[in-house]
């Protein structure tokens, strides 16, 4: 049986809320953990299967993507970081971070990305409207879904602080690993979403950015 020794963690959030930024202070203090910055990953994966030329955005294969990093999950230690989050397997997942941040603060970190009036109006209802926390909530374990507010770079490094906390208590909970199957109670969620709509990744958000 497959098992993982190192949890994994999603840190999602309406884009420049920070994602990638915490990802990346995460894994700069902590080596045994890998950013796995998914918009990245899927072109440097041949994911992308298309372009959105409406959003100027490209489209990501699901199916293939998840193909691309189960591996990595698998392993364990990886901290996936990307808008959306409910597509992954809810048994390699160990902890949701959603990401919170005034609607301000957002306008003003999208149009510093040159993102066009119609983008940020549809990021911004987003955050308005909870979608990203209700897609966490309904994809996993109430348990395993948080949400951090994160407005500037003490509320970041408290986070992180917080979060490894959690990455502590769960290596000493879970010493002997934990496995990467199903349990026999559990139903595979992934299994009925996988695949069932594409994902866009946006050019800014494929670019380097300090608060993604």
């Amino acid at each position: 049986m497959s098992k993982r020794l190192l949890p994994n963690i999603i840190i999602t959030g309406t884009p420049g809320c920070g994602k990638t930024s915490h990802a990346e202070y995460l894994a700069s203090h902590n080596n045994q953990l890998h950013h796995l910055n998914i918009s990245e990953v899927a072109k440097e994966r041949n994911c992308i299967t298309g372009r959105d030329d409406m959003r100027d955005s490209g489209i990501v294969d699901e199916d293939k993507l998840l193909d691309a990093i189960e591996p990595d999950m698998e392993e364990g230690g990886t901290i996936i970081d990307w808008h959306c989050c409910d597509i992954f397997p809810e048994r390699l997942i160990d902890l949701v971070v959603v990401l919170r941040c005034d609607n301000s603060k957002l306008y003003e970190r999208m149009v510093n990305r040159g993102y066009k009036d119609s983008k940020i109006q549809e990021n911004l209802d987003c955050e308005i409207m909870d979608v990203i926390s209700q897609e966490a909530r309904e994809g996993y374990a109430e348990g395993i879904v948080i949400e951090l507010h994160s407005e500037d770079a003490e509320q970041m490094e408290e986070n992180c602080t917080r979060i490894q906390g959690w990455i502590d208590s769960w290596l000493k909970d879970h010493a002997d690993g934990v496995s990467n199957e199903l349990d026999e109670e559990g139903s595979e969620s992934d299994e009925s979403e996988e695949g069932s709509y594409e994902e866009e990744v946006s050019d800014e958000e494929e670019e380097s950015a300090e608060e993604d």
